[in-house]
């Protein structure tokens, strides 16, 4: 079924094609029609499967012919856990309101970077795409009211529970009009989802996109058992003599990720760490490059990888375990994303190979192991 048979307007079906998307994701095909609708949604949908655009779309659409009654009252509320996360959706939105024949104007709030532009910044805003603690420093400094909002939209869930965010949504709920729609989107449904779900949603439709065994199959998984000490060489021999050009790295510390990319950098591979500890800017910055092919190598920790969405990244590394099996899954996630394939290596030492069997137990599916001390790492 085409995107053309769900609803949307010549304007969004122009900009979708620009974007050579040819057939919609499973759940696009679900969603889009019954946001269309005005219905409350209970999407379960992993990383990589189209939920974005899923909602981004008929967003868009229920706004045309809408303006802002009032000036900072807005009408649609993104609530994302990471600031990363926040740039991303909102570039989505930014991307295909840009061909409509009105404006819609989106923004993204954050913490981390100075409150006062983004005050300056909410007149006249239609969408705004926010993580929980600095909405309501805009909602108590009064630069942004939600009186108004007719569509709320919980993106990964699952995520802002995990990371703390409770008291500050229950906050917020209770800024929101009663009579709203509401789209929960989530990797997992656990308790904490099922009681917001519960607690938020109105007779929802439920989206839950592929199993995960299906998923794996696009993802080739390889291991390595290597000492620590030799990770490094490994790393490098790896990514030179198969000449990868588009390498994701996860650290589990801010300490190990600067220092992998350091190394990296000495040998001649172009890298960068993005984590907490780094400016908003350069952050930007090196995602950007990232995402673009500029920068070859980006080292991460799972605190920033929610906000990597690149849809055709070739490699994915664990040089070090997470510490979750959930964890894990996400991170070979950023990987293997919608319809293409990808490939996922992880460093196992002999501390973590007791760690690694439960993550293949919890994942189901057996990864390939390769011994490291046959490989000739000398000069790496």
């Amino acid at each position: 079924m085409p995107f053309s048979s769900l609803g949307l307007s010549p304007a969004l079906l122009k900009k979708i094609a620009e974007q050579n998307y040819t057939q919609p994701y499973p759940i696009q095909l679900e969603a889009i029609p019954a946001i269309l609708k005005r219905k409350d949604i209970l999407g379960i949908a992993r990383t990589g499967s189209g939920k974005t655009v899923s909602y981004v779309l008929p967003i868009l659409m229920n706004l045309l012919g809408k303006t802002v009654t009032k000036n900072r009252h807005v009408n649609v509320l993104v609530l994302v856990p990471t600031r990363e996360l926040a740039i991303q959706v909102s570039e989505v939105f930014l991307l295909f309101s840009s061909g409509l024949p009105e404006r819609i104007k989106t923004m993204a709030v954050f913490g981390g970077v100075s409150i006062n532009p983004q005050m300056m910044a909410l007149q006249g805003v239609n969408i705004l795409v926010a993580t929980p603690g600095r909405l309501l420093e805009l909602v108590d400094s009064k630069a942004v009211h939600l009186t108004d909002i007719e569509t709320l939209v919980l993106d990964e869930a699952d995520k802002m529970l995990n990371m703390g965010f409770r008291e500050e949504m229950s906050l917020i709920f209770k800024l929101l009009p009663k009579r709203r729609q509401n789209l929960l989107f989530s990797a997992t449904l656990n308790e904490d989802v099922t009681r917001i779900n519960q607690l938020l949603l109105n007779n929802p439709v439920i989206i839950k996109t592929e199993e995960e065994e299906d998923y794996f199959e696009k993802i080739q998984q390889l291991g390595y058992f290597v000492t620590e000490e030799k990770k490094g060489p490994l790393l490098r021999y790896l990514i030179k003599t198969n000449d990868m050009k588009q390498v994701l790295i996860f650290t589990s510390s801010v300490y190990k990720a600067d220092n992998v990319a350091d190394k990296l950098r000495k040998n001649g591979i172009q890298a960068s760490a993005i984590h907490s500890k780094k400016s908003q800017g350069a952050r930007n910055e090196a995602l950007g490059k990232f995402k673009s092919g500029e920068l070859r190598v980006l080292v991460a920790t799972d605190l920033i990888s929610r906000g990597i969405d690149i849809q055709f990244l070739p490699v994915v590394i664990n040089y070090e375990l997470p510490r979750s099996p959930k964890d894990y899954i996400h991170r070979i996630g950023r990987t293997g994303r919608a319809e293409s394939s990808g490939e996922a290596i992880s460093f196992v030492s002999p501390e973590d190979q007791h760690h690694f069997r439960i993550i293949q137990k919890k994942m189901g599916k057996p990864v390939t192991m390769i011994d490291s001390e046959h490989l000739e790492l000398k000069g790496y």
